[in-house]
């Protein structure tokens, strides 16, 4: 299962018993993924037209908990298709609607619905259960919902922003995404919508993310430095051979020959290393310095 998934597996199972929050939560769910339609004979339904069958499990359940069906008098196959059952029980209908302030037509969360704190959140859980998702974290860190129409984005980001959350809204055809990047912020979204588990498992992976990306770096770094080091040696070394051939070391001052010579016999040394072998001993920006009088004089008699 993908992560998106488990985050609204772990929220389908999450349980509300504040009868406003369900109120909320059912209301998103119905904006955002449900529709009243009439069929040919005047009846009319409820419809989730999300390919989720989580989104119409959670609907069921919470048109139980607000006594709106008796899922305990269900059968699994009723259950399974509660949609069509009440399709001309037009009581439970008018209830559901007028119980989350339903206007036909609307396609926004009644403002009244989702006035407190708590109702925003159950808002915000009904919406991404509806038309949210989130790609692997392993892979990136992207969290949206695939709004209709401006107005639903709006909707969204404005109750998003109660939670100091910063959501952009992009066009994608003809419909209006609103996302997510940043991880915090998505951490603060799975935190304020009660998906805690996926919340510490996002944070696990990020902890080992963050580690291995820091590994990587000083991985890098080391073998960029000892690549440095190996390239400096050689040139030190190519060097010191022209010197030989073309000068001698017996026309070298005492501190450059001495050099030279343990260059030569020490070429994997490093400059720390070199001042130790030196009589007397030297640092290593002394050791640096004669290394780079003898580059000097090695280019100089190049050039004559």
């Amino acid at each position: 299962m993908s992560f998106s998934g488990k985050v609204k597996e772990e929220l389908v199972k999450l349980e509300n018993d504040v009868r406003h929050c369900q109120i909320a939560e059912l209301a998103a769910i119905l904006i955002y993924s449900g529709a009243v339609r009439t069929d040919d004979s005047g009846a009319r339904m409820i419809e989730i037209s999300s390919d989720a069958p989580l989104v119409a499990s959670r609907c069921l359940t919470l048109l139980d908990k607000l006594q709106l069906v008796r899922q305990d008098t269900m059968s699994e196959v009723q259950r399974q298709n509660w949609l069509y059952l009440y399709k001309n029980d037009s009581s439970v209908i008018k209830k559901t609607l007028q119980i989350i302030k339903y206007n036909e037509g609307d396609d926004l969360v009644n403002p009244l619905v989702i006035k407190s704190l708590c109702c925003k959140r159950a808002c915000l859980r009904g919406a991404f259960l509806s038309i949210g998702s989130m790609s692997n974290p392993e892979k990136g860190y992207h969290l949206e919902f695939v709004c209709s129409d401006a107005q639903q984005a709006k909707q969204l980001v404005e109750t998003l922003l109660f939670y100091e959350i910063h959501a952009k809204v992009v066009a994608r055809k003809k419909y209006q995404v609103v996302y997510l990047k940043e991880s915090e912020e998505i951490v603060e979204l799975l935190n304020v919508i009660g998906a805690h588990i996926s919340l510490m498992n996002l944070e696990n992976l990020r902890i080992l993310k963050d580690m291995r990306n820091s590994i990587n770096r000083k991985v890098n770094c080391e073998t960029a430095n000892i690549s440095k080091t190996v390239n400096a040696a050689a040139k030190q070394i190519d060097d010191i051979q022209y010197i030989k051939e073309h000068y001698g070391f017996d026309n070298l001052a005492d501190h450059l020959r001495q050099m030279a010579e343990l260059r030569l016999e020490f070429p994997d040394a490093t400059l720390k290393e070199l001042g130790e072998y030196l009589t007397p001993k030297v640092g290593k920006s002394g050791v640096n310095h004669r290394l780079r009088k003898l580059g000097e004089l090695a280019e100089k008699l190049r050039q004559e």
